[in-house]
């Protein structure tokens, strides 16, 4: 992902592009980018193969006249004497339980909340912006309102919360001007699907 560039002083937020199949989505849409996910995916690769071994060893190892495993033995006892009520039985399905919540939550959800899904001019080709990037324009925006002390902004997929500290002129006049050279910027960023703008002001507290 490329870094935000350019001038001493300036934020320039940088795009991020992907090559897309000519059908995938019509132009204009805001399809929200899917993340890989290859490490938690890795992971459970790698425990089932292991399980799936050691199953098949011992499997293998029964088939040739050798004992099972000692551990496949008591583990089958234990089940086989305790209660379904019983609290290891009760934990050990609620652990499955669990990563299997987990599992489906990873292969249903998209993820990469970082990346804000942009316009599309052509079906090909897919954008996104960053977040962080997005956040740092509407804040430098901000910053240039006569007024204005310091500015907070936090950029969600639907919301984009604007908080400000205006050291002097009236706080409605100040809104005002946030409100229009804030909306100006959100369009700008050329978002699928621009986000509504909450803006509120304020004098900065008290020394002391």
């Amino acid at each position: 992902m490329s870094e935000p560039h350019g001038s001493p002083g300036t934020t320039r937020p940088v795009p991020v592009l992907e090559k897309d199949a000519p059908d995938a989505t019509a132009p204009g849409t805001g399809r929200r980018f899917w993340s890989a996910r290859r490490v938690p995916a890795g992971i459970a690769a790698v425990l089932l193969l292991a399980l799936v071994g050691l199953f098949l060893y011992d499997i293998a190892a029964v088939r040739a006249g050798r004992p099972g495993m000692r551990w496949r033995r008591a583990l089958a006892g234990q089940l086989a004497e305790r209660p379904l009520d019983d609290v290891w039985v009760l934990t050990g399905a609620a652990v499955a339980a669990a990563l299997g919540l987990w599992l489906l939550l990873l292969a249903l959800t998209p993820g990469l909340r970082s990346l804000l899904p942009m316009r599309r001019t052509h079906p090909d080709v897919r954008a996104a912006l960053d977040r962080p990037a997005a956040e740092a324009m509407l804040r430098d925006r901000a910053m240039d309102v006569s007024g204005v002390q310091s500015a907070r902004v936090r950029v969600r997929r639907r919301k984009a919360d604007v908080r400000a500290v205006s050291h002097f002129r009236e706080l409605d006049d100040v809104r005002a001007d946030l409100d229009a050279v804030l909306g100006e910027a959100v369009t700008a960023l050329g978002l699928a699907r621009p986000p509504a703008l909450s803006v509120r002001v304020r004098r900065p507290g008290r020394k002391g």
